[in-house]
């Protein structure tokens, strides 16, 4: 029987992915202008299936409290803290937004999706004792992090972190730092929000279980979206002036199939993350903290190793890892051949130049595919001296796919971050890479918006509506601080969080 074909009329916004990215842009740009036409595209029977999924990322408010990556050693031994800059006002922009559904009753409960839990770094050896000193002293002297705490006193690391603490001798070289504004987030229940919001408030067509297949030009110069209902077979296309490819390890393949030349020189790294997960009520209970330490010599940035209390589905869980794996899949729920199929003409350089200039990487993962559990609990022994195997199980979280992209020097560079590659036009955006990822939606959707509607964002209008749902939006916050501490604390105060003090 032939598949049928029907053809939907116009919509202003096609978002492609039924993740945190697609729902953060629908939710902002049908507060700002409640008459716009939006319509979310998403594969799986459900939304946050995939890298919004509780299991499937780190839980982390990522705003560079407690990761070490953020905040390099410079050749002059000085530490570069002008990432963590940048990812806590991102963090504090996005928790605006959200302040903003509660204040308005879109949002009734937020210690279901978000919670206070401290966030620390922590160190052992005199080098690392020594860096983190250093970053302290740097991070403590600017005003977004002045109530960071530090701390080498044994009996101070074992109030903080006393499952971490156990089995440890005083003579023992240990640092650490603390703040307690540090939050855990659950992204796929924010997520599962936010489409309740679209669906129920907004009348926003959400379509489950729906592949797309191509994105094309039409002749009306919008484009056309192609998709297959995955239950019936049938094919459906979708016109809009503005096309958002959210689908996160998916968002690649759909670049490629788009006819623009910003696509060119791109490519994807999977990674695949594994977690041990504690089974033991126990032992979960010792421990209330997110506590990140410093990744090995050889390991990405996204693979700094971390002990973190959880909370999924109101059930506190204990959490270890991440452990990387190796997949060609680009989404959890995704094909094999997607690594292979990426690959173009026009991207081998990147790819080779990626690969290259990055053995001591692929070193490590296959290091890290190649371990069995005694490894891995080796690794935790490192945070849990007297951890039991048993009570420790392996679990696989999402596929991340690191970007690629073309360098004139090294042929290709391989990206831990984030990039927004769009038309000239600004009509077609699409969003690559892992990390920070949900954490800063916001910021993220707000450039989003800058590109797909730059008149529109300059209009008093569009102005006065961003700033009443996020209060900072178009400045730094730090250049405004008196202002930043009075909105911080207003966030915090109806987001139920730690108030800084």
């Amino acid at each position: 029987m032939t598949p049928n074909i029907t053809t939907e009329k116009d919509y202003d916004l096609i978002c492609i992915g039924g993740g945190i990215m697609s729902a953060t842009l629908s939710l902002m740009l049908k507060l700002i202008e409640p008459e716009s036409k939006i319509i979310v595209i998403e594969r799986l029977e459900k939304v946050a299936e995939e890298s919004s999924e509780a299991w499937n990322n780190a839980g982390t408010g990522h705003s560079a409290l407690c990761e070490l990556n953020y905040t390099p050693e410079k050749e002059d031994g000085t530490i570069d803290i002008s990432k963590a800059i940048e990812i806590f006002e991102q963090f504090e922009t996005t928790k605006q937004f959200w302040a903003y559904l509660v204040e308005k009753g879109l949002i009734q409960d937020p210690k279901n999706f978000l919670r206070s839990v401290p966030h620390h770094s922590w160190v052992h050896g005199k080098d690392d004792v020594k860096f983190l000193k250093k970053r302290f002293e740097a991070m403590k002297a600017h005003p977004l992090f002045e109530t960071m705490k530090y701390s080498e006193d044994f009996s101070t690391l074992r109030k903080w972190f006393p499952l971490i603490m156990k089995d440890r001798s005083e003579g023992e070289n240990l640092a650490a730092t603390r703040m307690e504004i540090g939050t855990e987030v659950n992204f796929g229940k924010l997520t599962e929000y936010y489409f309740k919001i679209l669906e129920t408030q907004f009348d926003v067509t959400v379509l489950r279980n729906h592949e797309v297949l191509d994105v094309d030009p039409d002749e009306k110069l919008e484009w056309t979206v192609e998709a297959k209902d995955l239950s019936s077979g049938d094919k459906k296309y979708y016109d809009a002036g503005h096309v958002f490819i959210g689908a996160g390890g998916g968002a690649l393949p759909l670049l490629q199939k788009v006819d623009i030349k910003e696509k060119e020189g791109y490519g994807g790294f999977p990674v695949s993350g594994q977690w041990l997960f504690c089974k033991n009520p126990e032992v979960i209970k010792e421990h209330s903290a997110k506590v990140y330490s410093k990744a090995g010599p050889d390991a990405p940035p996204m693979s700094t190793p971390h002990l973190d209390t959880r909370y999924i589905n109101g059930k506190k869980e204990l959490l270890f890892g991440p452990f990387a794996g190796f997949s060609t899949k680009f989404l959890k729920e995704g094909s094999k051949l997607a690594l292979p199929k990426s690959i173009r003409l026009d991207n081998i350089p990147s790819l080779w130049g990626v690969f290259w200039h990055n053995l001591p990487l692929t070193q490590y993962l296959i290091k890290q595919v190649t371990m069995g559990h005694k490894d891995r609990m080796e690794d935790l022994r490192v945070f849990v001296k007297e951890a039991k195997p048993e009570d420790w199980e392996l679990r696989v979280a999402g596929q991340r796919v690191q970007i690629i992209k073309k360098d004139e020097k090294e042929g290709g560079i391989l990206e831990f971050g984030t990039d927004v590659v769009h038309s000239k036009d600004g009509s077609v955006t699409t969003l690559l890479g892992a990390s920070p990822g949900a954490s800063v939606a916001v910021p993220i959707m707000v450039d989003v918006l800058k590109i797909a509607f730059p008149e529109k964002i300059k209009s008093e209008a569009w102005k006065k509506k961003l700033t009443e749902m996020i209060p900072m939006w178009d400045r730094k916050i730090q250049d405004h601080m008196k202002e930043f501490k009075e909105v911080q604390a207003n966030s915090s105060k109806k987001l139920e969080l730690e108030v800084l003090h």
